[in-house]
């Protein structure tokens, strides 16, 4: 059976002169997101409302599953479309009064907006007729204006639509609207959420995630490329670079003082990541960093870190706790993958007594120190150098659905070698 889901636009209805641009894009995401998933869809605009024709019933539950990552819509709901007639808008109220009975509510209310003024009832009318015959057809549901269990909505229009509990939307704005980012992502908690809640403001996405063979594992690996896929679900897809710090990691060991090591390791990646983003055009960087988590994430040391960046810094998650953090996670679904057992070079080289308050002037000068040359060794390379040939064997997976494809991507497709300068 054919179904008619509504979707409410959130945010971007108060763009004013530019709202047109952002629903071209929300409209792009949408079409994207549901043929990732069926073929069974036909989208139609109208006046603040999409509306989803569903071929089927199993299409509109891929449909629901669809927007329920989709940023920019307020919410959805499933939609009963009728002629402009008082008796059929009646009708259809009565049976959602009753599939709401169905389900255990017990009170409503009827809202209605009529956009069409030739109906021949205006709003406060609607609601007043709609309720009186629920109530006599449906006498179990009691009206309650003030605090209802749920709302049936009316919404006269080209077609008279009529809906009761709908789902809420991710609301903020459409994947791809405030231009690109590059994610630092680890195979932890927190990066994973930096990189859905960014997305939900617009950002598209690509990720870099540095490991270190032998030192971490291929579970570690896969643990992290199963988060890009589920955070690129969120984020219309992301290239996600994986880049072999090995050789960044030894030096760090090798030269510099251990409790400095985390600090200076961040400041390699962020630099590494700098000129990724530079290839890719992304706008800035983003991380899971949230302030005083942990010692490399102090004021002082996040300062020191971010020295090394061309871009800016952004920290979705700067000002969250942890408990905060973790049901986001849950919300998100990647908390289950990100509590495997797997470690990332940052857990396993952390120190038991890393440096807390780093000062940017002494951390550029041990950065520094890492390639100079010395009596021993004369011919050492600098850390730059090491940076650019962990990056030119760089490999590089295509994550979650891809939007300039228009449908689902293969998973974690792996694409050529990328070559950087």
């Amino acid at each position: 059976m054919a179904e008619t889901i509504l979707v409410k636009l959130g945010e971007l209805t108060l763009k004013g002169g530019n709202r047109e641009g952002f629903e071209r894009i929300l409209r792009r995401n949408m079409l994207a997101a549901l043929r990732s998933v069926s073929p069974g869809f036909k989208l139609e605009s109208r006046a603040g409302r999409i509306y989803i024709h569903c071929t089927s019933e199993e299409a509109a539950e891929k449909a629901e599953q669809a927007l329920s990552r989709l940023a920019g819509i307020a919410g959805w709901a499933r939609t009963r479309k009728t002629g402009k007639t008082v008796d059929e808008v009646t009708a259809a109220c009565v049976a959602e009064g009753k599939k709401l009975l169905a389900s255990g509510i017990q009170s409503f209310k009827v809202e209605a907006r009529r956009t069409d003024k030739s109906f021949p009832l205006n709003s406060y009318e609607i609601c007043k007729i709609a309720g009186d015959v629920i109530r006599t057809q449906a006498p179990e549901l009691r009206v309650d204006v003030k605090n209802p269990e749920a709302v049936i909505s009316v919404e006269i229009r080209e077609k008279a639509y009529i809906y009761g509990a709908g789902k809420k939307g991710r609301r903020g704005l459409p994947t791809g609207s405030a231009g690109r980012g590059l994610l630092l992502l680890s195979g932890g908690i927190d990066s994973p959420v930096a990189g859905c809640l960014i997305a939900g403001r617009g950002m598209g996405l690509d990720a870099v995630y540095f490991h270190t063979p032998p030192y971490t594992s291929p579970q570690a690996l896969e643990k992290t490329v199963r988060l890009a896929e589920i955070t690129g679900s969120y984020a219309m897809g992301i290239h996600l670079y994986i880049v072999n710090f090995t050789g960044v990691q030894k030096r760090i060991a090798e030269k510099s003082p251990v409790e400095w090591s985390t600090v200076l390791l961040r400041m390699a990646m962020m630099e590494a990541a700098s000129i990724i983003a530079r290839k890719t055009k992304a706008k800035c960087l983003i991380t899971g960093e949230s302030l005083s988590q942990v010692a490399s994430q102090t004021i002082e040391n996040l300062s020191c870190t971010e020295s090394r960046s061309l871009f800016p810094v952004l920290r979705p998650l700067i000002g969250m706790d942890k408990e905060t953090i973790t049901a986001l996670a849950k919300e998100f679904g990647t908390y289950e993958t990100s509590i495997l057992p797997f470690a990332d070079c940052c857990v396993l080289f952390s120190p038991a007594h890393p440096v807390l308050r780093g000062q940017v002037d002494e951390a550029a000068a041990l950065y520094a120190a890492l390639g100079l040359h010395s009596r021993e060794v004369p011919h050492i390379q600098d850390i730059t150098g090491l940076i650019y040939d962990a990056l030119k064997t760089a490999e590089v997976r295509k994550c979650g659905y891809y939007l300039p494809a228009y449908d689902a991507a293969p998973k974690c497709q792996i694409l050529e070698q990328v070559q950087l300068p």
